[in-house]
């Protein structure tokens, strides 16, 4: 198939990106940071879903930068109807690219020219360089702005400007490479890749693309990765359940549509677990639609559908006695999904899907939604005829999530009837703030009543409150909703953020903006800090996705020389600091380890951890779903094995301070 300048449609320059990136990449924080280079890498898999590219290579530099390639067809370079290069006008201008032509593509996620362009707008500089064997092209932009036309140069200039990662381009018939540099003036807060997460990321739509070889390198760590997947979907899900008892074999579905004239692919795996939350992902092309969308709207309503059909025929309820003891259950669309492991992924051509936003997290096609709705329910319902043993143990799973919810409720309107939960009667070690505007406001979860009391004296009253906790929480990763409740510690939590949980949870009414868990630099600190985040995560999780959970960064050291008193938060600043003293002051400096909050004094621990001015908070982002329930799971589900083995592979970089 021909991809030439002709298929490379203009629409606007690049000026917007730049006066408000967050329309174009999200945010300006790590997630838009990381956004740019999923972009390029979202074209280079654009090449593989068309059968153009087997191989994609991302390489992390020292410098910063980022370089990505593939052996794709490469951008067209030939003239534009505009009069410069196609290379030039799908780089520096807006929705400038072949995914807006049916002729280019028929299914891909990035948008050739706003992914491209949109990076080349945000980066200090970028070069391109194209493989049309037996040319290759290169062009050089600073800020959006190319620095000369786009020309042709030498196999041994191409050589001499490729980073060693790259050069299998030199013998590919065709490619794209692309080296960018982020701009830190856009990039305030960092303009470092995190390894792990890109690896997530990658790993991820390597699951989509089957056969496609994803080559990741970090030179700064000389860390590296490959991956390559030969079953699509149904690999991914077997990653997401590696450490959950699945209770049957995966229920795979897949079909085509044509809604409103516009054809739909989609494919659907999933599979109920012995776990008590649901973890659902869903794609359009090799887009992750993090906040999901008409596809993901229309597999729940057909899972829904089929599921209460079923039931109500009465075929599987293995439950049911003569007594008809679930009669009266009626089941909700929690219930249906306790436990349950998907993955949703439609694939359409990309000039026809409609994000909410430019940062294509949630699809809103409302044919896309009829179209997955009639895939799914046709073939669950066939699959449930065909395996009713499947069937009956599904079945069963739903209505212990029914029963669990009902007790949950039953425990919640016990409480509420003692005039809790619903915040009529705050916790009594709470001591509330003056404020009354959320937004002004602080809850800090203090460890123990030693550092809640020194908490207490320290605060700003007006902003800050605090609730010092009875001991470790329960782990509410092994816990249905119903004992979490019962949990005395949870429930003082959940009454004093006044947001509620479960089926009442309204994230409009949380009292505090900055839940801050401040806990000892310890074992036991970080453990009880794991068991919040797990509540959080588990029953709460749009505390998250507002931004509103922190961490506080208590120091581990006070070093005193003279009237000097220097916080120091780590060892090697410890050692750094010594060194900056003469001799003599070092001799005379007295090295204070805390071991715990309760150590310091209020004065001390309002200048060091709880003063805006001068303290350290660290916020907690959910960057990836999936890997965040992994996490979760791993280190406080039920299972052993993985969690052993999480231990052993970083006992090393664990302080134990024994």
């Amino acid at each position: 198939m021909s991809y030439t300048a002709k298929d490379i449609t203009v629409l606007e320059g690049l000026e917007p990106v730049r006066k408000r990136p967050g329309m174009y990449i999200g945010s300006t924080d790590e997630k838009g940071l990381h956004h740019l280079l999923i972009e390029i890498v979202d074209n280079s898999l654009d090449e593989a879903i068309g059968g153009f590219a087997k191989n994609i290579f991302v390489c992390l530099h020292k410098d910063g930068s980022v370089s990505i390639s593939d052996d794709g067809r490469g951008v067209p370079t030939d003239m534009h109807p505009s009069g410069v290069s196609a290379l030039e006008v799908a780089m520096t201008k807006l929705h400038a690219g072949g995914k807006f032509t049916e002729s280019a593509y028929k299914a891909s996620g990035g948008l050739h020219g706003v992914g491209a362009s949109a990076v080349n707008a945000l980066s200090t500089h970028m070069d391109v360089i194209v493989n049309h064997l037996p040319k290759f092209f290169l062009q050089s932009y600073k800020v959006g702005t190319p620095d000369f036309p786009v020309k042709e140069i030498s196999p041994e200039k191409t050589r001499e400007l490729l980073p060693e990662y790259h050069r299998h381009l030199l013998h590919a018939k065709a490619g794209t490479f692309t080296h960018f540099w982020p701009d830190p003036t856009i990039f305030k807060i960092s303009t470092d890749f995190n390894y792990a997460n890109i690896k997530a990321k990658l790993q991820e739509r390597a699951y989509l693309v089957a056969g496609v070889y994803v080559h990741l390198l970090d030179e700064r760590t000389e860390k590296e990765a490959n991956f390559y997947f030969e079953s699509g979907i149904r690999s991914l899900l077997s990653h997401m359940n590696r450490h959950k008892k699945a209770l049957h074999e995966p229920i795979y579905v897949s079909g085509s549509a044509t809604e409103a004239n516009l054809p739909i692919g989609v494919e659907v795996v999933m599979q109920y677990t012995d776990t008590y939350n649901d973890n659902l992902e869903s794609f359009a092309n090799t887009i992750n639609t993090y906040d999901g969308g008409t596809h993901l709207t229309g597999f729940k309503t057909a899972l829904s559908k089929v599921l209460k059909n079923y039931i109500t025929a009465g075929e599987t309820d293995k439950e049911k006695d003569k007594k008809g003891k679930n009669k009266d259950i009626d089941l909700t669309p929690d219930d249906l999904k306790e436990g349950l492991t998907g993955v949703v992924w439609i694939k359409m051509s990309s000039s026809e899907i409609q994000f909410e936003s430019q940062t294509k997290t949630k699809v809103n096609n409302a044919e896309v939604q009829s179209g997955v709705y009639q895939i799914v329910k046709k073939g669950l319902e066939e699959y449930l005829e065909e395996h009713p043993q499947t069937a009956q143990i599904i079945i069963g799973k739903v209505y212990l999530a029914a029963k669990a919810r009902m007790a949950a409720r039953a425990a919640r309107d016990a409480v509420v009837r003692k005039g809790a939960l619903e915040g009529m009667t705050l916790p009594g070690k709470l001591a509330d703030c003056q404020e009354k505007d959320p937004a002004m406001s602080e809850l800090f979860i203090v460890e123990g009543d030693s550092a809640g009391g020194s908490a207490k004296q320290g605060r700003d009253r007006k902003h800050q409150a605090i609730l010092p906790l009875r001991g470790k929480i329960l782990n509410t990763e092994r816990a249905r909703l119903d004992k979490v409740i019962e949990s005395e510690s949870v429930k003082d939590l959940i009454i004093a953020l006044g947001m509620g949980i479960g089926d009442t949870l309204d994230i409009e009414k949380l009292r505090y903006h900055r839940i801050i868990i401040m806990t000892d630099a310890d074992v036991d600190g970080a453990h009880i800090a794991t068991l919040l985040l797990t509540l959080f995560f588990r029953h709460t999780t749009q505390v998250f996705d507002k931004g509103y959970v922190y961490l506080a960064i208590p120091p581990l050291y006070k070093v005193s020389h003279g009237t000097i008193n220097k916080y120091v938060y780590t060892d090697e600043e410890k050692d750094k600091y010594l060194a900056t003293l003469s001799p003599q002051d070092q001799k005379r400096s007295g090295i204070q380890r805390y071991k715990g909050l309760g150590e310091m004094n209020p004065e001390q621990l309002w200048e060091t951890t709880m003063n805006p001015a001068t303290r350290t908070l660290k916020r907690i982002n959910i960057m990836d779903a999936v890997h965040a329930d992994e996490v979760f799971t791993t280190l406080m589900g039920q299972e052993v094995a993985p969690r052993k083995k999480f231990i052993q592979t970083h006992a090393t970089s664990a302080n134990l301070d024994i």
